[in-house]
């Protein structure tokens, strides 16, 4: 993904952002606003390391998936659900029928 992805997409960014920097703060994510050399520092900040390397770091991480609430694309949302079967339990399928979670049936 690219940058401007991130900054258009700033908020939808931050479960992302803490999965792969846990020590992150919200609060400090959202003073941030989407502004890269801030986001760069905050993370060598963060994690106690040069700029460069945290600018390194970060390119790594843009090479992840982007948050399915950032696009919005029935293949980028059905690779989305493929992906999340590695978070449920074992039995489960992530494309079993959710409605006994949702509003399904109820309009």
């Amino acid at each position: 993904m690219k940058w401007h992805h991130v900054q258009d997409n700033w908020s939808s960014f931050f479960d992302a952002i803490v999965d792969r920097w846990p020590e992150a703060d919200e609060a400090e994510l959202e003073d941030i606003d989407g502004d890269q050399r801030a986001f760069v520092n905050y993370i060598a900040q963060l994690t106690d390391q040069e700029p460069t390397d945290a600018a390194q770091e970060i390119r790594e991480w843009l090479r992840g998936e982007l948050p399915s609430d950032v696009v919005m694309d029935p293949r980028h949302d059905d690779h989305s659900i493929s992906l999340s079967g590695k978070f449920l339990p074992d039995g489960e399928d992530e494309y079993d029928d959710d409605s006994r979670f949702g509003d399904e049936g109820n309009e």
